[in-house]
């Protein structure tokens, strides 16, 4: 047991303590991204030409662009997501009970297999252009968007990631008192100066970080903007390790990275260290909705499907076009991919999910800055990329003398997705733990509740929703993984992520159209399942 307990005389209460072992385990969780930053220590004179000629020549373009996908993408999945969190969570009107759980499907959609779909529709050759050139009558569309831009990119990443910020606002949203609604009806607010002045300032916690992961996830991300022609950050680290063949530079580059994402990190968290987003009124009711008619109405259904038709429907309508079209059939062997990436997917999220409340839980009991500091270093984990990150693991193993037994295994699969994306269940058992108001942790201990009773019979019930949307998360990045499974995976040891890349790095999109398409598929059950579980009160 890592808690120790301390009878206080005074107050007749006994008071939980944190021991060193969750420190312990976000330090070895984080040991590769350490292993990364170890890297600017151990410079090498190959790695320093190279570091300069990148940094004369074309670093300071891939810094511009990955500021502007960044400032693109918290832009679009801040919008798209709260607004529809707040239209479900509030709101009535038609289609709600469809878009509570419908609107985030695109979370079973890779970012790469959305790229290909989008760049095969919208191309100067895809059928849009065809037929808009047919119909006016012109050789050229000068005035259409290159689907291959930066603004394609954001368009496409901010459509995949926008269900971040939506299942985190929502589950904010319907975890809020009622009365703080019920007063500002009183006062005479409507449902957009309640939404601005009360809801959207006590769920910024879950704003926040669902903004941080999708951030983070578009920074790591290679497969999307690679496709797109899109030169970033991660795009001069993969030229630096794979074009230049100086692994040091390219792991220096990632440290620069990792630091400037962790300074805005512990900046956030700073800038909200007084402010207290936790209510203290019981929730016995449902929060009762604002009846929407007539415009109203409209507009919000329609704000709901948008992001649902473009983050979801027409993607599948597309590439179940190419697979159809292709006249391929699936093997036996896909159904061996398929029991890979569920088994893999489902044992990380049940183990992400226990530890995360283990450290955010510790966090909350220690209220000193290093558990604080040791979930932030494990939180970087996210923004590394795919393929630094399983290099980072593999010295780490060649260090430790032990790469001859974890090394192709299941066991350093697992290892390396939970450093990868135990960011997504921390950050999300942190905001649902930031709305639960400390005051009742006293009034437990003073009543003489234990540290499992204290855990078991107050958070962990109070958590619940947060507990699903941390085990989705962390279920559906595991699916959709690519660069570390590349690189970490056993011997004939497949996925269907790793299927459909290579097939669509060959430009067999046909090809690839099936295996995404069974990605998809298999997201859409525990999506579901979860997404309708989370709706109940």
């Amino acid at each position: 047991m890592y808690w120790r307990r301390i009878d206080n005389h005074s107050y007749n209460c006994r008071i939980l303590r944190p021991r060193l072992t969750p420190i312990l385990l976000s330090l070895i969780l984080a040991l590769p991204i350490l292993g990364i930053f170890a890297g600017l220590l151990s410079p090498q004179s190959t790695s320093g030409d190279v570091l300069s000629h990148l940094i004369n020549t074309i670093l300071p373009g891939y810094a511009g662009t990955t500021l502007i996908l960044a400032i693109g993408v918290a832009v679009g999945v801040a919008s798209m997501g709260i607004i529809t969190a707040w239209l479900v969570a509030t709101c009535d009107f038609p289609g709600k009970r469809v878009y509570e759980w419908a609107l985030i499907l695109p979370l079973a959609m890779p970012t790469y297999v959305m790229a290909y779909a989008y760049t095969d529709f919208f191309q100067f050759s895809g059928p849009i252009q065809s037929f808009l050139r047919e119909a006016l009558g012109v050789s050229r569309l000068d005035w259409f968007p290159d689907p291959r831009s930066v603004w394609g990119a954001i368009c496409v990443l901010s459509l995949a990631l926008y269900p971040y910020v939506y299942l985190l606002c929502r589950t904010a949203f319907l975890e809020r008192s009622p009365r703080l609604l019920d007063a500002a009806r009183t006062l005479g607010a409507g449902p957009w100066s309640a939404f601005w002045q009360v809801a959207l300032p006590m769920a910024r916690p879950a704003t926040m970080a669902g903004v941080a992961l999708a951030l983070m996830e578009a920074v790591a991300d290679y497969g999307a903007v690679s496709y797109f022609g899109v030169q970033t950050m991660t795009t001069g680290i993969y030229r630096a390790w794979l074009g230049m063949g100086d692994r040091i530079a390219a792991v220096q580059l990632s440290a620069a990275l990792l630091g400037v994402i962790f300074l805005l990190l512990m900046l956030e968290h700073a800038s909200r260290r007084q402010m207290r987003f936790a209510s203290t009124g019981q929730r016995f009711r449902q929060i009762m909705p604002w009846r929407l008619s007539g415009r109203k109405a409209f507009w919000a259904s329609l704000a709901c499907a948008l992001p649902l038709f473009f983050g979801f429907i027409l993607p599948v309508i597309i590439m179940a076009h190419l697979a159809f079209s292709s006249q391929e059939t699936l093997n036996a062997r896909y159904w061996s991919w398929l029991t890979n990436t569920l088994t893999l997917s489902t044992v990380t999220a049940i183990i992400a999910v226990i530890i995360a409340v283990w450290l955010a839980y510790s966090a909350r009991i220690a209220k000193g800055g290093l558990q604080l500091f040791a979930n932030r270093m494990v939180s970087l984990g996210y923004a590394v990329p795919g393929a630094v990150l399983a290099v980072g693991i593999l010295i780490l193993l060649a260090q430790l003398d032990i790469a001859w037994l974890l090394s192709g295994s299941f066991l350093i699969l697992i290892y390396a997705y939970l450093t990868r994306f135990l960011s997504s269940g921390l950050q999300t058992v942190e905001a649902g733990l930031s709305k639960i108001t400390p005051s009742m942790d006293a009034s437990a201990m003073s009543l003489g509740s234990g540290k499992l009773e204290l855990l078991t019979k107050i958070h962990l019930p109070l958590l619940r929703r947060s507990l699903l949307t941390a085990g989705l998360l962390v279920f559906v990045d595991v699916m959709k993984e690519l660069p570390a499974t590349l690189v970490l995976r056993p011997f004939n040891f497949d996925t269907l992520a790793v299927i459909t890349f290579q097939l669509a790095s060959d430009e067999r999109l046909a090809e690839a159209a099936w295996p995404a398409l069974t990605i998809v598929l298999a997201g859409l059950i525990p999506v579901v399942i979860l997404s309708r579980a989370m709706s109940k009160d």
